[in-house]
């Protein structure tokens, strides 16, 4: 039966269905609010097309359809952005509210079904049916009418908005679905949620959806209720606390005692006393515990505070640690623990010695180590310290991009600490340990500041006895520690740094010692780690020949030491399952056991060939061949460099080729030659960057043997800068490099004359087997590498053949 409408609206009846069973209304679009049936509720009218139906329908004395737009609205037509249940409702009084903003008060009557909605229109209109509603007398619809009752009145026990005269009102519903819609109505739920309860014909399954609903909401309350309660505990006990402290404070005054927190500070302020600082670290200990006494105990400010002292207590500030300056010690330690670095070995002795004469008139250096990776350099910083008997501290600098990290981060920022320099001197408990400081070279700068700018004072001997850390704030005495630094490349250090350092060079080491530093060192560490007993696996002597030359690719030890690991390994695991393993360790185990060669000779050039010739290169990894080639092909004279080649690299190849055609008429070339074929210079493996000012004497020898057609022989490789004129200038990394062709079997190697002195550093051994000849012009090496000129060039035969065929072919 159809409900009468209430007093207000009575004056508006339902639209009455046309023949076909349809209406046809005027929409209210709803941005966020659904009305349901039997509910009065305030509608904010914020289109035009809104008032304008609203007005409309109250001045005709109609109702009108109020239906909810759908959230997701791409810009597609109203009939796909509304939803097809809407209710129909009476308007009722319309005003202004919050400013100019108009409402109007909707009863809602019934819910109905849009079939299609009409847009043309200033107000859009559609044509609707009514929707039969289900009844709700089962005795579930009953049950479920009882639970939403309840669930109501104990939300509504958070909730002090709500009257009890509501919560009367609804008890008195007794028809579910009524009782349902008018609940809906009452929810802070979301809007599609609500949706869905209007859409639902079944009451059952209405009233379902409203349990959930409010079971869900009922939750909320409870975990907030639960949230805000253990709040007001809690800062009932802090105020319970502060209370009972001020008590305790009060009545021991009152008893002529000292409080807890005046006992601290005379317990802090001994300790400064006895503590063995610099007088102005006292002053400023002293102003911070004055400080301490002026601020409330349960201050945050107190707890920086506390935090500072016990880090300026701390840290050592005149402990000297007790040194062992026996020569003869420290060379029997140095010699146990590194085979070769002889160069290193002395410079280590003559600063011990140095310390035990000028005592504390020394101003200790800072040495730095640099060479290509696995050669010793760290492990050399922790043998110094063991042979001085100091602490031995290792930061690692790499990847630091933070000034604070070497300074420390003032004491206004939250969390704040000393620098890693500092940290580090806490752990040493005296003066003068050993400090490392690891890969320096790769270090990098951004917003937050440059750390090799910090660490030109830490490493500074006319500026680090008084050091000054942001957060310490007063100069600590960094003069007795000995800094070592480490670097795999010198050139990445700032040179303001670089300065102030007393750089050591670490050489890679030739196969002799990389076998002997196995035997000694690699191989009965890694016996031991793996467990192997020592009489049970040896290496014969071609094994480690072998596996240094086609397993490894390094200037130090590390991947040789890795080698022998996993050949330990293998012999550990026969060992264990108690089957039968080899005892010695030869070539052709290690390749069962490593697989085929890892490191081929292929990349060598091995045969005489025009335009093709071996340089002398350094890497991150030692020395190395680089093999140059270079082709001529019919053109414009266009030079193309390929191979992935850097800025100086290029440079060489220009200044190469200006040369060739300076020297053009020594070479019996025609000028025209340069014009009339293209230069293809290439360097193999072009994914490997390569730069650098070395290769230039190679680049000039292939340009000239491909435009004379000379051959170059195989059995020479060269290093050098060249200028315009052909003078040979120096290069560096002479050692590795000299190792380098001695590894890959060339016997014959050109050096810049200016590089005489650095033979003095090549062990003897590699002096046996290679052959050196210095220089000092290009016209030295040609002759030394070129192979006779032919009678004449193929490429001149061949351009007579050109020009022949052409002139057979014209009529």
């Amino acid at each position: 039966m159809e409900r009468q409408p209430t007093p207000d609206f009575a004056a508006t009846e339902n639209a009455k269905p046309g023949e076909d069973g349809t209406l046809i209304l005027p929409v209210l679009l709803l941005d966020d609010q659904v009305l349901f049936p039997d509910v009065i509720s305030i509608v904010p009218l914020e289109t035009e097309a809104n008032i304008l139906a609203a007005r409309v329908a109250a001045e005709n004395g109609q109702t009108l359809i109020a239906v909810k737009l759908k959230p997701d609205v791409n810009g597609g037509s109203l009939a796909s952005r509304i939803h097809r249940i809407g209710t129909e409702a009476a308007p009722g009084h319309a005003g202004a509210i919050a400013g100019s903003q108009l409402q109007v008060m909707l009863q809602g009557r019934r819910r109905l079904e849009i079939l299609d909605i009409d847009e043309t229109a200033p107000y859009p209109t559609a044509r609707a049916r009514a929707i039969a509603v289900a009844g709700g007398g089962s005795e579930r619809a009953h049950q479920l009418s009882i639970t939403v009752i309840d669930l109501f009145k104990r939300s509504s026990q958070y909730n002090e908005i709500v009257p009890e005269s509501v919560i009367t009102h609804l008890s008195s519903i007794a028809e579910p679905g009524r009782l349902c819609d008018s609940l809906a109505a009452m929810l802070s739920a979301d809007s599609e949620q609500l949706q869905q309860i209007l859409e639902r014909v079944e009451i059952e399954e209405r009233l379902e959806l409203l349990v959930g609903a409010l079971s869900a909401d009922l939750h909320d309350d409870q975990l907030h209720d639960e949230v805000h309660s253990r709040l007001q505990d809690e800062i009932a006990a802090n105020q319970r606390e502060m209370y009972l402290r001020e008590q305790v404070r009060v009545i021991q005054q009152e008893l002529g005692e000292s409080d807890v927190f005046q006992q601290e500070l005379r317990e802090l302020s001994e300790r400064i006393k006895h503590a063995d600082l610099p007088q102005e670290a006292r002053e400023k200990a002293m102003k911070e515990v004055s400080r301490l006494g002026v601020v409330p105990p349960m201050s945050p400010e107190s707890g920086v505070i506390h935090t500072y002292l016990d880090r300026l207590l701390a840290l050592p500030w005149k402990k000297l640690g007790e040194e062992n300056l026996d020569l003869s010690h420290a060379e029997e330690i140095l010699e146990s623990a590194h085979y070769g670095l002889d160069k290193v070995k002395a410079r280590v002795i003559e600063h011990i010695a140095v310390r035990k004469l000028a005592k504390d008139k020394m101003k200790s250096p800072i040495l730095c180590f640099v060479g290509p990776p696995g050669v010793g350099k760290t492990s050399l910083g922790k043998s110094i310290a063991d042979a001085l008997g100091c602490k031995f501290l290792r930061i690692s600098l790499g990847g630091i991009r933070d000034e604070a990290e070497i300074r420390g981060h003032r004491r206004t920022y939250i969390g704040s600490m000393p620098g890693r320099i500092l940290q580090q001197m806490e752990r040493a408990e005296t003066i003068n340990p050993v400090f490392m400081l690891d890969e320096i070279d790769k270090m990098r700068s951004d917003f937050r500041g440059d750390p090799a700018s910090a660490l030109l004072e830490v490493l500074d001997p006319e500026q680090n006895q008084s050091f000054v850390d942001h957060y310490l704030e007063v100069p600590y005495d960094l003069s007795k520690v000995t800094f070592i630094t480490t670097a795999n490349d010198l050139y990445a250090i700032p040179e303001a740094l670089e300065d102030r350092l007393e750089v050591i060079e670490f050489k890679g080491y030739s196969e002799e010692e990389k076998v002997q530093i196995a035997r000694r060192f690699l191989i009965p560490k890694q016996l031991e780690a793996n467990g192997l007993p020592i009489e049970r696996i040896q290496f014969t002597g071609k094994c480690l020949p072998h596996i240094i030359r086609h397993y490894t690719y390094e200037s130090g030890v590390r991947t040789l030491e890795r080698e022998i690991a996993k050949i330990c390994r293998k012999a550990a695991r026969q060992l264990a399952a108690e089957k039968p393993h080899p005892r010695r360790i030869n070539p052709a185990i290690v390749e069962r056991h490593l697989g085929p060669p890892q490191v081929l000779d292929s990349r060598v050039n091995r045969t005489d060939a025009i335009g093709t010739a071996s340089g002398l290169v350094w890497t991150p990894n030692g020395g190395d061949i680089q093999t140059i080639e270079v082709s001529l092909a019919p053109g414009k004279g266009n030079l193309m460099l390929t191979g992935q080649l850097g800025d100086v690299l290029q440079e060489s190849a220009h200044i190469a080729l200006s040369y060739l055609r300076w020297r053009a008429h020594e070479f019996g070339l025609p000028a025209d030659d340069f014009d009339n074929y293209d230069i293809h210079v290439h360097l193999p493996e072009g994914a490997v960057h390569k730069d650098g000012p070395s290769a230039g004497i190679p680049l000039a020898a292939a340009l000239i043997s491909a435009f004379t057609e000379q051959r170059i022989r195989c059995d020479f490789a060269m290093t050098g800068e060249i200028t315009l004129r052909g003078h040979v200038l120096p290069v560096g990394s002479v050692v590795e490099k000299l190792l380098a062709a001695r590894r890959r079997s060339i016997p014959n190697i050109i050096l810049p004359k200016d590089n005489r002195k650095d033979l003095q550093e090549v062990p003897k051994a590699v002096k046996r087997d290679v052959s050196v000849s210095f220089v000092e012009d290009m016209r030295q090496v040609l002759e030394l590498i070129l192979h006779e000129a032919p009678s004449r060039r193929q490429r001149d035969i061949d351009a007579e053949e050109r020009q022949k065929a052409e002139g057979d072919d014209q009529p």
